[in-house]
């Protein structure tokens, strides 16, 4: 069967206004037309019309610069689906260009379980022996151990816990609620294994009722970003086979992920993934719609980030928040910036390591200059996660980057809730 054609009528709508120019970040960081949203539109169309070649470096340097943020997407009064059209893009320049060498072992090692579980398996034995704390800071090497680093578990070490040995005591029977089954990904299901965890206690405290699925892939979303469309594909039709029938819904507690999940049904088209995409929630969804149940006081500061993938992607904002502020004793902030994007973007960081770094900078700067500095950066995504804690770290700001589950999870630990 033939390959679908790219299509981009999700950007007819756009009429070159240029209000979505101070949305984007790279064009922030470049102040370069064709580094922003209307810039790389034209290049599109262009691609589009034949009138410039999918092998012309120009092109494939300014899109493969752009974040997928969608942060220009609320920005834009004409509704131009900018994400599809950089999709369909980047799936054009992957078919007749290839994937370059870089980006091929990348996503070799997401597409193949072996190789992930192995990868992120090795980072977490240099994360448990201190070496990635002691390598942290600027450059390539600083920056990625910076990244592994900050995704050790931070929030039980807080002087407010007293979960301690206990961490892995089952919560205080509720009524039960949805029957939900987790979605484990990739990199959450290795380095940030603690954030699963918490999911889990959270939700059965709400009286959620959490089952495990095996079988389960990478989300696929490092390939579809890249143009991979055919491993996308490939990932997202195991991921349907192993989740769809398991649950009322499929619980999801990373943005990135959770927004590739969503997408399934644009993906493959049928009638399964459809199913699928309709019982996708974000965690945040499920614990604001069922209270959340009150915790025990946490008496910090908490800076709110805002995954892109969260909330320009999936719609989600408020959800996080209200989880956030039944959390008695917690002062939430929102920081300047706190809904652009960090530049982490997936594989990003890896893949354009210099403008992942200017994208961070502001963000940043924007935590080092608040008064008072925060307790906790919470976001969530590891993404995310990893990206801002490595910024602080080479900043050297001692703030732990945490997913909100987590301070809940400290909330009931403390007072009692998981029995």
């Amino acid at each position: 069967m033939a390959e679908p054609v790219p299509n981009f009528t999700a950007l007819d709508p756009c009429v070159h206004c240029g209000l979505c120019l101070p949305a984007c970040p790279t064009y922030t960081a470049t102040g370069d037309e064709s580094d922003s949203p209307r810039g790389r539109i034209v290049l599109m169309r262009a691609l589009e019309r034949g009138e410039i070649p999918a092998e012309d470096e120009g092109l494939r340097t300014h899109l493969d610069r752009c974040l997928g943020c969608r942060g220009c997407e609320p920005a834009c009064p004409s509704g131009v689906g900018y994400g599809r059209g950089l999709q369909a893009a980047r799936e054009i320049l992957t078919r007749r260009n290839g994937i370059p060498a870089r980006t091929r072992a990348v996503l070799a090692m997401f597409g193949n379980r072996a190789l992930w579980r192995t990868m992120f398996g090795g980072a977490k034995v240099l994360r448990g022996l201190g070496i990635a704390k002691g390598l942290r800071g600027n450059g390539r090497l600083g920056s990625t151990m910076g990244m592994v680093a900050a995704t050790s578990p931070r929030v039980h070490g807080d002087p407010v816990a007293t979960l301690g040995a206990g961490s892995a005591r089952s919560p205080v029977a509720r009524s039960q609620r949805a029957r939900v089954v987790m979605f484990r990904g990739c990199i959450m299901d290795v380095l940030f294994r603690h954030v699963h965890d918490a999911t889990r206690r959270t939700l059965e405290a709400n009286g959620f009722q959490v089952v495990e699925a095996t079988g389960q892939h990478c989300c696929g979303a490092p390939h579809e970003h890249a143009g991979d469309t055919p491993s996308a594909r490939r990932l997202a039709a195991n991921n349907v086979a192993a989740l769809a029938d398991r649950a009322d819904f499929i619980v999801v507690n990373s943005a990135g992920c959770g927004a590739m999940l969503r997408d399934y049904n644009h993906l493959l088209g049928d009638s399964a993934s459809e199913r699928f995409a309709l019982k996708v929630r974000d965690v945040s969804e499920l614990l604001a719609e069922a209270g959340p149940v009150r915790g025990a006081p946490v008496p910090r500061d908490v800076a709110y980030d805002a995954p892109c993938h969260l909330q320009h992607a999936q719609k989600v904002h408020a959800q996080p928040l209200a989880v956030l502020r039944s959390i008695p004793g917690l002062q939430l902030r929102l920081l300047p910036g706190h809904d652009r994007c960090c530049g982490g973007a997936g594989a990003y960081s890896m893949l354009q390591p210099e403008m992942s770094a200017a994208v961070l900078a502001d963000k940043i700067a924007s935590i080092r200059d608040a008064t008072p500095r925060p307790d906790f950066i919470a976001t969530g995504n590891p993404g995310c996660i990893m990206q801002i804690g490595a910024g602080l770290r080479a900043a050297n700001l001692e703030i732990p980057v945490v997913h909100p589950v987590e301070l809940l999870d400290l909330s009931y630990a403390t007072g009692g809730l998981y029995g």
